[in-house]
């Protein structure tokens, strides 16, 4: 390995440890109440070191928000493969449901990220580049479903709405149900309702995407 290859290697470990730190002080404290001196302690840095990676706290929330979307994406493109198992439309649009799921159970803090970034102040604070990177990762995962709801209007399956509304309908579904069932978390732990509410609403969104006779 040459030294350029070592120093590059060197970075990404680097940048893979403040991003670990940072994902625990957000989990301990929230976003609002952390600040890169909390990060830079937990992951025994400088806070100059911190700077030399991300120019503040936003943007390291962002790329943690990157990451888990580059793997909800992974697993919807893995899904519009399916055509060679005979999955239709209509058994893709049920398997979203189990997707979306399965990767808020992979790391909940990191999807909940998402939804907090896409709705908040933070998008202002961003570099062009790392904008620029959102919104190429959010157009896969909406383009994604796009590509199952035409495939099911082409077959007389599905109604004739507007592609990117109808994605843009699911995405708010699926966050919206999200972000409220885990509030209700925080007041009583008890009250983890979220999957079973999460089918609920994908049963009524996939009825009424669905065509009628007459």
């Amino acid at each position: 390995m040459g030294i350029q290859e070592r120093r590059e290697r060197e970075k990404r470990i680097r940048r893979q440890q403040i991003m670990v730190a940072a994902k625990n002080v957000f989990s301990d404290k929230g976003f609002n109440r952390t600040t890169m001196e909390d990060i830079a302690n937990r992951a025994e840095l400088s806070p100059g070191t911190l700077y030399l990676y991300f120019k503040n706290k936003e943007e390291l929330y962002a790329s943690l928000s990157i990451d888990i979307m580059e793997y909800l994406v992974e697993r919807l493109e893995n899904l519009l493969g399916q055509n060679d198992l005979g999955m239709g439309p209509e058994q893709k649009v049920d398997a979203l449901m189990d997707v979306l799921f399965n990767v808020y159970e992979h790391d909940p803090l990191l999807i909940i990220n998402v939804f907090h970034l896409q709705s908040s102040e933070t998008l202002k604070n961003l570099s062009p580049e790392l904008l620029s990177e959102i919104e190429n990762i959010s157009r896969r995962a909406i383009g994604a479903f796009v590509k199952i709801y035409i495939e099911g209007r082409d077959k007389g399956i599905f109604i004739d709405k507007h592609p990117i509304a109808l994605a843009d309908i699911l995405w708010s579904l699926f966050s919206g149900v999200l972000l409220w069932e885990e509030s209700k978390k925080i007041i009583n732990k008890d009250k983890d309702f979220i999957e079973e509410t999460l089918r609920i609403a994908f049963e009524v969104f996939i009825r009424g995407l669905k065509k009628t006779d007459g």
